[in-house]
């Protein structure tokens, strides 16, 4: 697991200038809380602020608490709820007992409002969804209530009865009083509670009134002794709205927001309303596709928590929203894989190679390097004999320039840990196609190991025991939208899904030491790419592989 990032940015400056001697929070022990809303799975946009939230807790031996930001009933689900903590602990963070839901504060959040209303600070308002609109004004003329100066015992009395289901929903609201004429719209006396119909998962149909997420989560924060609540940057303008709450009730303590910029990545979306569309009318298989940029779907492809730690910690903390190339996110993936993974040999569109002159019925083993960067992870043995796949790049009839791999009468080429060999013709099937390619090998070049001094011109090509191994399915993933921006504005995401972003390949040869391979291993197919077992789908005698990432710079001739 990769240790959390020892360069300061500008959210570990505050929190260190706040436990600092004299500071707001001096001689307190560092507390932050990552609030997902569960509604939805987890995706690579959470993952930089459960990083920073948990993160910033871990540098500075705090802790940081999770909690199920339910205060919004609808499309919560229990389902998310354990897919959530099952991600935050796939990437190696623990929140021990300080789990917490928001909808355990609603009687709590419930008392603070009528603390601000029998403080003359919050009203009850009968004005519509679209006379609040309409009344709300703009920079050069205040919002309008004509309910403002409504008396105290009168809210009073309709707030219970609001919570009692007296009125439908869209009667009343409760808002706060401050400032109609504020420059900044969110203090233009917000509404904090609204009349929900609705089941809650949890709370059932107990209550009809629920909180606004401006008044619950400031108040959630201050009940749970939260000393920074970092949030994303979409927040900076409700911060003064934060603090003007936890000064307003009677909250034992009163947190500091700080705000950093979201994570943005191209050729994907992050809206959760908008990969449950994707999920529900079938554009994808579900919620962990390993097309979408959720953790599960992303553990699916193969990546591993450090790959996605150190992405979030490289590309830092800032305070303005940018986007990032998916290739970084991959290179991430691939460096970390590139230490770990298993190198085995594996044929992707396979075609059989004769070795005419290897005695017939023969097998012989060798012995080879799990991980050259390893050696601690010892070596496998592999097995070979006169009939072979390879791949169908691997040769052509006819050679182009700088081809330098198989070709009749062409240069030889190593099989890899096994000979040297040397193309002598091919056989076509009746479409046409190459059925089968014939060649000689070297028997005084056993082990084909480039550090033999011996010079040879063409490449060194990977292979397959054609008596010895296992078939195989292998899906080799796209970007799942052709645009960067599928989200920009005034664009149809839908219409920028790629037709590509998924190619399934049956009958694929990998060598009998997958015949095993479960998740969440991952192995590296030598010169095809980073490969991991399918979690759903794989299973022994149907072996699935999902292409995590490719490798870097691989020759493909042109027709």
């Amino acid at each position: 697991m990769a240790e959390t990032t020892e360069s300061k940015n500008f959210i570990h400056a505050f929190v260190e200038e706040d436990i600092a001697p004299g500071g707001q929070f001096a001689g307190m022990q560092v507390h932050t809380r990552f609030p997902p809303e569960p509604n939805g799975y987890l995706h690579i946009g959470h993952c930089k602020a459960l990083i920073i939230n948990f993160g910033t807790a871990e540098k500075y031996g705090g802790i940081c608490n999770l909690r199920m930001d339910d205060t919004n009933p609808a499309k919560e689900d229990t389902e998310y709820v354990d897919a959530i903590q099952e991600d935050i602990h796939w990437l190696g963070f623990d929140w021990g007992d300080r789990f917490f839901y928001g909808s355990d504060y609603f009687e709590q959040t419930y008392q603070y409002a009528i603390e601000l209303i029998e403080k003359g600070l919050a009203y009850v308002c009968e004005l519509s969804p679209e006379q609040f609109k309409a009344y709300r004004g703009d920079l050069t003329h205040p919002a309008v209530s004509p309910y403002r100066d409504r008396p105290i015992e009168e809210n009073l009395d309709l707030f219970r009865r609001m919570r009692a289901g007296e009125f439908p929903e869209g009667k009343y609201t409760l808002r706060a009083k401050i400032d109609l004429a504020s420059g900044n719209f969110n203090m233009r006396d917000p509404v904090f509670y609204r009349i929900r119909y609705i089941e809650h998962h949890r709370q059932g149909t107990k209550w009809c009134i629920f909180p606004m997420y401006d008044f619950a989560h400031p108040i959630q924060d201050a009940l749970e002794g939260i000393t920074h609540s970092l949030c994303s940057l979409e927040y900076e303008n409700h911060r003064p709205l934060y603090n003007w709450v936890v000064e307003h009730v009677s909250v034992p303590c009163h947190p500091r927001q700080i705000e950093f910029a979201r994570l943005g990545i191209d050729h994907t979306v992050m809206s959760k309303r908008k990969l449950r569309k994707l999920v529900e009318d079938g554009y994808v298989s579900g919620w962990d596709d390993p097309r979408m940029p959720t953790l599960c779907g992303l553990r699916r492809r193969g990546y591993t928590p450090r790959s996605i730690r150190n992405f979030c910690e490289r590309i830092g903390v800032a305070k303005v929203d940018s986007t990032v190339e998916y290739p970084f996110l991959e290179s991430c993936l691939r460096e970390d894989l590139n230490e770990t993974a298993q190198r085995v040999m594996a044929v992707l569109r396979p075609v059989k190679l004769t070795i005419t002159n290897y005695p017939e019925g023969q097998t012989e083993e060798f012995e080879v390097e799990n991980n050259p960067n390893r050696p601690e992870d010892g070596t496998r043995t592999i097995t070979f004999s006169r009939s072979l796949w390879m791949e169908q790049d691997d040769f052509l009839p006819s050679p182009i320039p700088k081809y330098k791999r198989l070709y009749p009468d062409g240069p030889e080429c190593r099989l890899k840990g096994a000979y040297v060999i040397r193309c002598t013709g091919y056989r076509l099937d009746e479409s046409g196609n190459v059925a089968e390619v014939f060649a000689t090998y070297d028997p005084n070049s056993r082990g084909g190991d480039p550090a033999d001094g011996r010079k040879i011109k063409g490449a060194t090509i990977h292979w397959v025991d054609a008596a010895n191994c296992e078939e195989a399915e292998v899906r080799l993933y796209g970007n799942l939208f052709d645009d960067p921006d599928p989200d920009g504005p005034g664009k149809d995401f839908l219409a920028a899904l790629s037709p590509n972003s998924l190619e399934v390949l049956q009958h694929c040869k990998a060598e009998a030491s997958l015949r095993d391979a479960k998740a969440p291993a991952s192995y590296q197919f030598m010169r095809l790419g980073y490969f991991c077992p399918d979690s759903a789908d794989s299973a022994p005698g149907h072996l699935v592989f999902n292409r995590s990432v490719s490798l870097k710079d691989s020759f493909k001739p042109k027709a």
